[in-house]
């Protein structure tokens, strides 16, 4: 219908003439009270925003000569944390003369990954960062 006309109808009816979809062809308008309009945009918005998950990123630090038991502790640890919904960081920091055997050391952080293989996947692959080598791990989907 013609502009002119939606406007008459509005301002009879006392409500706001508002444009939908204005990038439609032609432009789609409703008229109704803007001010509910905004009211009720901004509600489903909250709401959507309140149903979103967020995915925190737990780390877990090793040592190059970390010994077996004191692993599986940190493996547990990993377990809990990507049950929870977590991504898990784990992080082997390299100090002093340990930078000279940092091609040894990346059997670590397969191991890790190999022990969390039944409830992780590998999301980002060991990388050598400095004086610390990481990795990310994630729910298996």
């Amino acid at each position: 219908m013609p502009i002119k006309e939606a406007m008459r109808l509005a301002q009879e009816a006392e409500l706001d003439l508002v444009k939908i979809a204005p990038k439609a062809q032609p432009p789609v308008c409703k008229i109704i009270d803007y001010g509910k309009y905004r009211y009720e945009l901004a509600r489903k918005e909250k709401e959507a925003k309140r149903k979103q998950k967020t995915v925190e990123v737990k780390e877990v630090r090793l040592s190059p000569n970390i010994d077996t038991n004191d692993l599986n502790t940190k493996v547990n640890n990993a377990k809990k944390f990507i049950s929870k919904g977590n991504k898990v960081k784990i992080t082997l920091r390299f100090r002093g003369r340990e930078m000279a055997h940092v091609q040894q050391s990346k059997h670590i952080l397969d191991d890790f990954a190999e022990m969390l293989k039944d409830v992780a996947s590998i999301e980002k692959a060991p990388k050598l960062e400095g004086r610390s080598m990481s990795m990310v791990l994630t729910e298996k989907r």
